[in-house]
């Protein structure tokens, strides 16, 4: 064995594969990498242009939540572009140095299937946020209803979304475990208004009454950029217990309607009060039996007596 590495026939054999090896694979080595590296900044270029194309799109029409949500998608796609040519690129690289590569791809098929079975969940979770924000179905700062828990988006994330409720407290979901969600800030919101008044009184006036107090709401200063069209109301909407009930609707800017409501149900109590619109409430009648006379009532002074 020393006598072999010793030998100069053995160094120039060597010498003369790995001259021969050079010439043959090296070039290609060297046209793999300046195609992978021309290939990853064509997709880099391309990826941009398409980024401020779309943001200065939306900026100009002032959708600034849309332009959030355009750099989140292209720096997803981005990313997933970039493993997909990474990897492609090593099995080429790997291939061309001589080394079979099928054995590899088995292994990692293996893997994969192993992964797969074992993260489920963080595939769904993936793949269900991934359509969450290419539909655009919430944003960061959205109210929404999440399966039957409430409050305002703080985060989006390809696996989990977060929300704070009115009380402070966290809420994080699994994007893959969302069985409903209702989005209560998207484009407008309503501020729903179910307005009982007593039997006696006349609906045309009470709905005259109930217009006037909003449009006096929305001519104010405070409120006339919240609310973005005059009050619908719907008509007589039930025969209750003890009202009848008036439905009526105020559109306003995603997440004022609370706002908008409890300014317009404040005034429009007061104005029922100065035109003598009756709001009632649950009346009780007491009956004693058959064989018991009604109490007679008489009222000395400040004092009630019965006789």
């Amino acid at each position: 064995m020393f006598n072999e590495l010793s030998s100069p026939a053995f160094w120039e054999s060597i010498i003369s594969s790995f001259i021969r090896w050079s010439i043959n694979v090296i070039p290609t080595l060297i046209l793999v990498l300046f195609l992978y590296l021309l290939a990853k900044r064509t997709l880099r270029f391309t990826t941009n242009k398409i980024q401020l194309r779309l943001k200065a799109k939306y900026e100009k029409k002032a959708k600034l939540e849309e332009s959030k949500r355009v750099n989140t998608l292209i720096g997803i796609v981005k990313g997933i572009l970039n493993i997909a040519l990474a990897a492609i690129f090593v099995l080429i690289f790997l291939q061309e140095l001589g080394i079979d590569i099928a054995p590899l791809l088995a292994g990692a098929g293996i893997i994969g299937l192993a992964v797969g079975f074992g993260a489920q969940e963080l595939v769904r979770d993936f793949i269900a946020g991934f359509f969450m924000l290419l539909e655009n179905q919430l944003r960061v700062g959205d109210i929404v209803k999440i399966n039957d828990t409430r409050g305002v988006v703080e985060r989006i994330e390809l696996r989990t979304i977060t929300l704070r409720d009115v009380s402070g407290t966290v809420h994080i979901f699994q994007n893959g475990k969302i069985n409903s969600l209702s989005n209560m800030t998207k484009e407008w919101s309503g501020a729903v208004f179910d307005i009982g008044v007593a039997y006696k009184e006349n609906t045309d006036h009470v709905i005259s009454v109930m217009k006037e107090v909003a449009e006096d709401l929305r001519g104010s200063d405070d409120f006339k950029d919240l609310m973005l069209e005059p009050m619908e109301v719907f008509g007589l909407d039930d025969f209750g217990d003890n009202a009848i009930v008036i439905k009526a609707r105020i559109k306003a800017v995603p997440g004022k309607q609370w706002f908008v409501g409890r300014e317009y149900r404040k005034r429009l109590k007061a104005a029922f009060d100065k035109v003598g619109i009756e709001i009632p409430f649950p009346h009780r009648t007491i009956y004693w039996g058959s064989n018991s006379s009604p109490f007679k009532l008489e009222i000395d002074g400040e004092k009630v007596k019965s006789v």
